[in-house]
């Protein structure tokens, strides 16, 4: 036995491929909104709202399904967060989506995003969809993707 000390799971270890190359088609798909502040599209406090976004969520005894949780850059001083929920949550923004949607997994350093959103701009294209709208899934804290050793990212974008 080893006198390891005990790391409480933070974020569940993401499985990629359910969302590798998958055209998503979502039908008023629940989620509360939050908002982040960024410089140069850095966050600075993501931290915050999704602990605030999380309390929430328990408060009202919901669940988060696949522990979604997307990311619209709104400018490089704003971020916008999707929270996916299975009810509507009291006391918070409740939102839906719908429409189709084209996810890729990506894993790396957020330094790489450059080239895996050209990457994904190559894959719609050889799909024959048009991007409408932009969101990003970090899937794991930086904590929990150092722990895993792995650091993935979802692209998933409404498609036309």
């Amino acid at each position: 036995m080893t006198n390891q000390p005990y790391e409480p799971e933070c974020c569940p270890r993401f499985e990629p491929a359910p969302w590798e190359n998958q055209v998503i088609e979502w039908d008023k798909k629940r989620f509360i909104k939050g908002r982040v502040c960024t410089f140069m599209f850095m966050p600075l406090n993501f931290g915050g709202a999704m602990r605030k976004m999380n309390a929430l969520v328990g408060k009202a005894g919901a669940d988060i399904p696949d522990w979604l949780c997307l990311s619209d850059h709104t400018s490089k001083w704003n971020m916008d967060l999707y929270l996916a929920v299975d009810k509507e949550i009291p006391g918070a923004e409740n939102t839906r989506l719908s429409g189709k949607y084209f996810s890729r997994v990506y894993e790396g350093p957020f330094r790489d995003t450059g080239k895996w959103t050209e990457d994904f701009k190559a894959a719609a294209k050889e799909r024959g969809v048009e991007i409408k709208k932009w969101y990003m899934w970090y899937t794991t804290c930086p904590k929990c993707a150092k722990k895993y050793g792995k650091n993935y990212v979802v692209i998933i974008c409404e498609i036309i």
